[in-house]
């Protein structure tokens, strides 16, 4: 059975031109479609918890541990 593609919504944006080449070079992508989706993905993979909280019980994480407060100020 064939992966379903993802949704996508179009939009029309301005970005900062420096601000894309660096990603692209960062993330060795050619395209700015390619640059913004891993950006994004990076933000959101950075800040998403849940798998660490899920932990919460088992050992692997203190009653109480904040995330939030555990890692440095960006």
């Amino acid at each position: 059975m064939k992966a379903r593609p993802r949704a996508a919504n179009r939009t029309n944006i301005v970005l900062d031109s420096q601000l894309v080449g660096r990603v692209k070079r960062l993330a060795r992508v050619k395209t700015t479609r390619e640059a913004v989706h891993v950006a994004l993905d990076h933000y959101v993979r950075s800040r998403d918890y849940s798998a660490v909280l899920a932990l919460r019980g088992t050992g692997g994480v203190a009653e109480g541990y904040d995330p939030k407060t555990a890692s440095p100020r960006r």
